[in-house]
């Protein structure tokens, strides 16, 4: 049985959809959530799913392998970002090299970066008058939103659609996609499509 370990920062929808899709397999389990934020929706699901979570402190997580010894002690195999965003320190990103992974709401490379998440980047693609957006798994690397895609997946943009229309359209690409690369990157299949 793989471990995944969960970082998030906000309500935790795709949290909630990757801990649904384990729920009862044989192949991996969430076995801890982490967050940065004390109110975060994430605690109530950690809680209802009987999930251990941590609030992580912004010094240790930066300087320091507290939470690397943590994430070793806990045996995970696979870090998973769901809205997570701080950027990953080094030291995390070095010591489980190819196993934390994100998604991000946009075709990357076009709208990532700092500051770029949620609405800001739904805002963006509209405005730049778009005729697609979509989500892009990919791994992560020491800078934002610039580690290897895992894959891409597309939903069109059409007249009148406003960032807060194209944000439902990419959730429904994200809740359904994020949990299937998960499982297939634990069972080692090929990531194609």
């Amino acid at each position: 049985m793989k471990n995944i370990a969960i970082f998030a920062s906000g309500a935790g929808s795709n949290a909630q959809k990757i801990i649904d899709h384990f729920s009862d397999s044989t192949i991996a389990r969430v076995t801890l959530i982490l967050c940065n934020k004390p109110d975060a929706g994430i605690f109530r699901i950690a809680e209802k799913e009987n999930i251990p979570a941590i609030l992580i402190e912004k010094d240790p997580f930066f300087r320091g392998d507290d939470y690397v010894q943590l994430l070793q002690r806990e045996q995970i195999d696979l870090v998973v970002l769901a809205g997570f965003l701080w950027k990953v320190p080094a030291n995390l990103v070095q010591a489980f090299a190819n196993r934390i992974i994100n998604i991000h709401p946009a075709l990357l490379p076009k709208y990532g970066g700092k500051g770029m998440y949620g609405h800001f980047v739904h805002e963006a693609v509209i405005n730049a008058g778009d005729p697609e957006s979509g989500i892009t798994i990919h791994y992560v690397n020491e800078k934002y939103d610039d580690g290897a895609t895992i894959l891409q997946e597309r939903c069109s943009i059409v007249p009148g659609d406003t960032p807060e229309t194209l944000a439902k359209k990419v959730q429904v690409l994200e809740h359904t996609w994020y949990p299937v690369i998960v499982e297939r990157l634990l069972t080692n299949e090929a990531v194609s499509h």
